[in-house]
């Protein structure tokens, strides 16, 4: 009787313990996060831009540079997307369409990439500040790093090809306002 309460005990200490170790699919995605994080890549958990989702979802993001902001694009893969949204390639459906149309190399390097991502992603998006992949991250780190050059591609491309024109302030204006506010509250 002593031995079945320690072998109870003992299984009662280790059992939180076994409850805190990742399980195989939480390690792979782990090294797939920390592997292509270190290719430039950011990677959150968020709520995807899809109609009734409820939870989060990993967001892949390849940020375009501040001086060369993207355009604004949402496709849906046809398995989340209603059947009133425009089909675009591949079984992807237009959310929200460019407003300008995208270049030919913009075009052909996207719809390259979308023939290739994985079948559990269901959203690429560009905004502005980013291009962003919305995927249940069901492939190992090797096989999502043959995706990164077309990626890389696709953001190249559409760098600078934002829907509203991005504008800089001119060289000087800060001095030359500041001296004529000063000269207007009589300060000089």
């Amino acid at each position: 009787m002593e031995w079945l309460i320690i072998v109870f005990i003992m299984l009662f200490v280790i059992a939180p313990v076994m409850w805190l170790k990742p399980s195989p699919r939480q390690k792979r995605q782990q090294a797939l996060r920390t592997q292509i994080a270190k290719q430039g890549v950011s990677i959150k958990l968020e709520k995807p831009p899809l109609h009734h989702f409820r939870g989060t979802m990993p967001a892949y993001r390849w940020h375009y540079p501040q001086e060369g902001p993207g355009p604004d694009f949402l496709l849906v893969r046809d398995s989340n997307a209603s059947e009133a949204l425009t089909p675009f390639h591949a079984g992807w459906r237009w959310r929200i369409a460019p407003l300008r149309p995208l270049p030919d190399a913009a075009t052909a390097a996207l719809k390259t990439l979308l023939e290739r991502v994985p079948q559990d992603a269901l959203v690429v998006q560009s905004t502005p500040y980013a291009l962003t992949l919305w995927w249940w991250e069901s492939q190992t780190a090797e096989r999502f790093a043959t995706y990164l050059p077309e990626f890389q591609q696709l953001r190249e491309a559409l760098r600078g090809r934002a829907d509203q024109p991005f504008s800089q302030p001119l060289k000087g204006t800060e001095q030359a306002s500041s001296t004529v506010s000063d000269q207007d509250a009589g300060l000089s």
